[in-house]
């Protein structure tokens, strides 16, 4: 390890707000790589770390060093005593994620057989969120959604259309696709089912499960709902439907390949027991343990009553059930059955993240763990199941003309208000609800009001005050700024513990906190009274005012990416000073006497619906 990573390592684990179980995972480590140093920044007092002298010849050019290494990924030392410590920690560790290893995170593929919803887009923009922030934090990370396009719903739709199903699942998808772009999503890779190098794999691991003896030819009988893919036992209907809701049909007799599902329950709830943190939240992972123990019966896999699917290999009158296509494309869009050292199967499986909705929690959490049990390959790390979104109190249905469109959500209010609403909104894992006022109540009270207001009112009295550049002349730091500058400067320790556990309301909160903390600060000091009274305090008021909005602006990267970083080009922070490494080193604060742009505004207001009533919402 370089000594310049056992710097910055030692720094992370001694800021302000460490948390003693990520100082636990790296600090050996750390301390070790640190130790030829004979200086280091990050070995001073918290409170000394803060204060910055008063001179102004102490205002210098960036240095070079300040963009540093972004990842500090290192092998573990070859001494026995440490051969065993886990990679260095670049995000706080969780009971599911060692805070080092490569990440994958994944949607679930979305079906072709309808336009995006509201749905579609917070799955996908509560996984860009964590993908985002960590290949800022310096994580490998490989994000993955795509879209599902087998299966008889979609062939009975593309019918009724009068369209050729690949045609019309080519229409479809690129309205996926478009939606991602359009909410800035950033995945490294979409998948479609249709695709001859999914199918590969999934006519590979088919075989695989076929050798193993985990599939057999049988016949089947019984319920079956279309909309969910999904056979049910006669005990699992509610009022002679799905558990979802969703209408169910008799099947007749009818051949059908069958997976052993029934051999793998004792295997599925030992692995719930000795791995608490693999379903959750915590209330689903009951939910799937509690279907469990009340026996598994085997799954057909196989149809042959419709043609659109994947043809069993040497057995064309049968194509595949969608869920064994489907869930396939965790490994083929890493390019599997290639597994190989080298591979993007070698480096990032298992999967770090499943993000699915609740509906479909059964398929990502027992039959997917059994079909990669089956095949002798490691199970996934984590499935998250989020909930779902009503809209004004009542349930989402085309019957009720109430479905809530994503594109004229982003065509409304833009598209860093609508990630951001769709984030702080509701706890993530919670069912949440939509409506017109709540989404202008936050987007004016948390955006408009606090951050946007914020960012205004510090370059304003920047660019007037100080000569258009973040001021040159900093006196010693009162109490009042210590408390500002330590408090955010453990926001990165914050909301990395809150993104570990897929707490990102809680992340959005500690966001909000901070900016209202900035703000109480800014009115306390009373910088354009400090201009007449006390020019030098004014100077350094201002001076901890645009280091704490840039570590502000850099940290609302995931959740807002673009406005963020309208924010830090009219702070003047160069592109390549914007990573989560650039946090914690105290030549990385923001350079005194740096140009500043002359602000704009970042977030408009809107217009409160005429229904509504009440104050703001507020975090």
């Amino acid at each position: 390890m370089r000594a310049t990573d056992g710097m910055i390592l030692a720094l992370l684990c001694t800021a302000p707000g460490a948390s003693r179980a990520f100082t636990a995972a790296v600090g050996r480590r750390a301390a070790s790589a640190s130790a030829s140093a004979k200086t280091s920044f990050s070995t001073l007092p918290a409170v000394e770390r803060s204060r910055r002298p008063s001179s102004s010849s102490d205002a210098r050019p960036h240095p070079p060093r300040c963009a540093g290494p972004p990842r500090l990924f290192s092998s573990p030392p070859s001494s026995s005593s440490s051969a065993d410590l886990p990679p260095l920690a670049l995000t706080p560790p969780a009971p599911a994620d060692d805070g080092a290893s490569p990440f994958q995170i994944t949607t679930p593929i979305y079906y072709v057989n309808d336009k995006p919803h509201i749905g579609h887009a917070y799955t996908s923009v509560a996984c860009d969120v964590v993908a985002r922030y960590m290949r800022l934090a310096g994580r490998d990370v490989f994000f993955v959604s795509g879209t599902d396009e087998h299966g008889q719903k979609v062939e009975d739709t593309a019918k009724a259309k009068g369209r050729d199903p690949k045609e019309f699942c080519d229409e479809v998808s690129e309205t996926f696709r478009e939606l991602l772009d359009l909410l800035d999503v950033s995945n490294d890779r979409f998948i479609r089912t249709t695709e001859e190098e999914h199918q590969e794999a999934v006519r590979h691991l088919w075989n695989v499960l076929k050798e193993k003896g985990a599939v057999y030819l049988g016949s089947y009988e019984g319920w079956y709902s279309v909309r969910d893919e999904c056979y049910y036992n006669e005990s699992e209907l509610v009022d002679g439907k799905a558990p979802t809701g969703a209408e169910v049909q008799w099947t007749k007799k009818e051949d059908s390949y069958f997976f052993r599902l029934s051999d793998y329950q004792d295997k599925l709830l030992e692995h719930y027991a000795s791995h608490s943190e693999f379903v959750a939240p915590e209330g689903r992972r009951n939910e799937v343990v509690s279907f469990v123990k009340g026996g598994l019966k085997d799954l057909s896999i196989s149809r042959t009553t419709f043609d659109w699917g994947v043809p069993v290999p040497d057995d064309d009158d049968h194509v595949m059930y969608v869920w064994i296509d489907a869930l396939t494309n965790y490994l083929s869009a890493l390019g599997y059955p290639s597994v190989g050292p080298g591979t993007n199967v070698d480096k990032f499986w298992p999967a770090a993240l499943h993000v699915v909705g609740k509906d479909i929690l059964r398929f990502h959490a027992v039959y997917w763990p059994a079909f990669l049990l089956a095949a002798d390959l490691p199970l996934p790390r984590r499935v998250f199941a989020h909930g779902w979104w009503t809209k004004d109190g009542e349930k989402i249905s085309k019957s009720l003309g109430n479905v809530v469109d994503p594109v004229e959500l982003v065509e409304k209010y833009g598209v860093d208000p609508t990630r951001f609403f769709l984030v702080s909104e509701v706890a993530f894992g919670n069912d949440g609800d939509y409506s017109d006022e709540k989404m202008v109540y936050r987007c004016n009270a948390n955006l408009s009001n606090e951050l946007g207001n914020l960012n205004q009112r510090i370059l304003t009295l920047v660019f007037k005050n100080c000569e258009g550049g973040v001021p040159a002349d900093v006196g010693p730091f009162a109490d009042e700024d210590e408390e500002l500058l330590e408090s955010s400067a453990s926001l990165l320790e914050r909301t990395g513990e809150a993104v570990s556990v897929q707490a990102l309301d809680k992340y959005a909160r500690i966001m909000i906190s901070i900016v209202v903390d900035a703000n109480k600060y800014i009115d306390a000091q009373a910088p354009w009274v400090l201009k007449k009274a006390d020019p030098e305090r004014m100077k350094t008021v201002l001076y901890v005012l645009t280091e704490v909005m840039r570590r502000v602006a850099i940290l609302y990267q995931p959740i807002m990416p673009k406005s963020s970083n309208v924010i830090l080009d009219q702070l003047g922070v160069p592109e390549d000073e914007r990573e989560f490494v650039h946090l914690g080193r105290e030549e990385c604060w923001i350079a005194k006497g740096r140009e500043v742009k002359k602000p704009k505004a970042v977030f408009p207001r809107f217009e409160v619906p005429a229904a509504a009533a009440g104050e703001a919402v507020k975090a």
